[in-house]
């Protein structure tokens, strides 16, 4: 699973990087955060009438269909091997695919014996990391008509590569530069381009060290999150 994220870039970094346009009213130095959680916002770039636009999601999508809007606290995630027939996501991976951009992401190592210390995870290129992701549209059905709607989002998982060096059993689908057209194509042949860059990173994509486990608690926040930390003795 990828259940925490580093999002401390300016949104027009990414917005340049994947040459989208800034949704209206979306500052381009918006304020950043190294601990992201589910609920909170991410930024997704998808496309909209031939033209890529980067706007503010929350994190954990919620179907058009949802009645609850609690369902989305467990659809952070979505299991890539069944992402194309699931109820609550084949809409979305048919029609609405959007790349998330992020600075890195957390995962806790689940090594057997191994203290469970959170890995900062980034692109050995120190590039931003570009996650495959699928969003919606959902209206409060108990709401009035004319109340806006919210935009949520998903990001996909897959089997480990390499570099996960087995902290954990899932990874987040890594979208090249070169194939984010594929992942955003909203045409005909969208879903099966989509299928086919559901895979891990490359080996040597991904380098990662330990940090402090503050970062287990969205309530902490800051660049000291992201720096180096011995692992905690087990005794």
């Amino acid at each position: 699973m990828c259940g925490r994220i580093a999002l401390f870039s300016p949104p027009i970094r990414f917005a340049r990087l994947l040459d989208a346009t800034l949704a209206a009213g979306l500052d381009g130095e918006a304020h950043p955060s190294w601990n992201v959680g589910p609920q909170r916002r991410l930024f997704g770039v998808a496309e909209h009438e031939g033209e890529r636009v980067l706007d503010r999601y929350r994190w954990g999508l919620l179907p058009g269909w949802a009645k609850d809007p609690a369902m989305s606290n467990r659809l952070f995630n979505a299991r890539g091997e069944t992402v194309a027939e699931k109820p609550s996501f084949r809409a979305a991976f048919k029609k609405r695919p959007c790349l998330i951009p992020v600075d890195g992401f957390y995962e806790w190592d689940h090594r057997p014996g191994a203290n469970k210390q959170p890995h900062f995870f980034t692109r050995v290129d120190a590039e931003p990391l570009l996650l495959a992701g699928l969003y919606e549209y959902w209206h409060d059905p108990t709401g009035p008509e004319d109340a806006p709607g919210v935009q949520t989002c998903t990001v996909i998982t897959t089997a480990p590569n390499e570099d996960m060096d087995e902290i954990h059993d899932r990874m987040p689908v890594v979208i090249e530069l070169a194939d984010a057209g594929d992942w955003l194509d909203v045409g005909p042949a969208g879903p099966d381009e989509r299928l086919h860059l559901i895979r891990p990173a490359r080996a040597g994509t991904l380098q990662h060290y330990g940090v402090d486990p503050a970062v287990g608690s969205v309530r902490n926040d800051g660049p000291q999150l992201i720096e180096p930390a011995e692992p905690q003795s087990l005794f």
